[in-house]
This record gives C-alpha cells, structure tokens and sequence, in this order.
C-alpha cells in the first residue's frame, strides 16, 4: 500500500472580469493567507457553491442541467478553442526565461 495519496485534479483556465475593488482585495487575500489568487477564487466560489442551500436544491433540478455555459474557458492546443489567448509579439531570442504576468484581476 503506498505511503502517499495523489489526487490527480484537471486545472483549466477562464478569462472572467472582476471591478478593480474586487480584483485588489482577491490579491490582499491572497496574500493574507499566503496562497495564489488563483487559489482564492477557486476556494471562495467552492465555500459559495456549498453552503449556499437553495443553490445545491437547484443542482438537483433538471433546469441545472440545460443551462447555457457563459463562462470563457480557454481550452489548450485544440481545434476547439473557444477563446484563443492573445499572440505574443515576435522579439529577439533571449537567454532569459519570460515569466507570464497573470495575475488575476490585473488589466493587460
């Protein structure tokens, strides 16, 4: 029996927009509890989505299941991507390795 148990959990992205107020206090947490924001938002609409009684009563009805998506995932590499991200400008090679600038609510 092995010693450790990896729960393999699929990650995918969405592109949402949130108020600058929203989007600042998203990171204050963030960094208040030492974790991503990404993080936050992932466990603030969890808690939402589980303690919210008439909305888990709503999951049960049929309707829950015809709803229209709205929410823009960007799916990788596929020829089904509903949201393409933007192409990076074309620039000189460099030896340096570029770190993405995601952080959630900034404006590009």
């Amino acid at each position: 029996m092995p010693l450790l148990e990896v729960t393999q959990t699929r990650h995918l992205s969405a592109s949402i927009r949130l108020t600058d107020s929203t989007a600042s206090q998203v990171d204050q947490y963030a960094a208040f509890i030492h974790a991503s924001a990404d993080e936050v938002v992932e466990q603030a609409l969890a808690y939402v989505f589980t303690k919210d009684r008439d909305f888990q009563e709503f999951l049960k009805s049929p309707e829950a299941q015809r709803i229209t998506p709205t929410l823009r995932v960007r799916r990788g590499n596929g020829n089904d991507a509903v949201e393409q991200p933007a192409k990076k400008p074309v620039t000189s090679a460099s030896s340096q390795p570029q770190t993405p600038a995601s952080v959630a609510g900034s404006k590009a």
